[in-house]
């Protein structure tokens, strides 16, 4: 009698861990965007940058687009960024680009908060520092990794993209506000970070192979 009750137990158990495997698979994929499964396991992202408003008259007007590509939940973020409206007739100084933490251009890109720090860590280590980029004849173009990552819950999809107007100084200024965002200094434009389809990755790609 014991040995029938210990097999019919294990029946139990085996059905509950059955449904439970199923339901915690069935959760997981529900996480992910209908894109993934369009794109095979790829999401795309693109961000197009406008001057902030209001913008001091001595400031550059700063536009293009950053793009981002990430080829499943543990790759690397690809990113592609291709600004202009620097100076071209003076000498190029490093620019600091930056993922800030909320997609809010409300009152410009002062409304984007801070840098994105989900694990509360000083700058340089957030995983949206991007770092500093030089232009050459008032443009940007350039193509990186970042720690940041469009999977799950720490996605940086909906927050926002901002461009400094000075270089950052990485950490080592030796006051507060190097710690928190580099001193970069005023935020020259943004745009916030959304879904999108291959096409612009592959076609900034295809411009860049010409």
């Amino acid at each position: 009698m014991r040995a029938h009750r210990s097999v019919s137990v294990l029946k139990v158990a085996l059905l509950v861990w059955l449904a439970c495997s199923q339901q915690c698979s069935s959760t997981y994929t529900d996480f992910l965007p209908p894109e993934f499964s369009q794109h095979n396991g790829t999401l795309y992202a693109a961000c197009k940058v406008r001057p902030s408003a209001p913008l001091a008259d001595d400031l550059p007007n700063v536009s293009g687009q950053v793009l981002f590509k990430q080829d499943q939940a543990e790759g690397k973020l690809q990113v592609l960024l291709q600004l202009s409206g620097f100076p071209t007739n003076e000498p190029s100084q490093p620019r600091a680009v930056h993922i800030h933490q909320y997609g809010d251009l409300s009152q410009g890109c002062t409304s984007t908060g801070g840098h994105y720090n989900p694990y509360g860590v000083h700058h340089p280590n957030h995983p949206g520092d991007f770092g500093n980029f030089v232009a050459n004849a008032g443009r940007i173009s350039d193509r990186i990794e970042s720690e940041a990552t469009l999977f799950g819950g720490l996605s940086v999809l909906g927050r926002a993209v901002v461009v400094h107007e000075t270089v950052d100084d990485l950490g080592q200024g030796g006051d507060a506000g190097s710690l928190m965002h580099g001193n970069a200094g005023r935020r020259l434009a943004c745009c916030v970070i959304g879904m999108c389809s291959s096409n612009l990755w592959d076609e900034e790609l295809n411009t860049r192979r010409k």
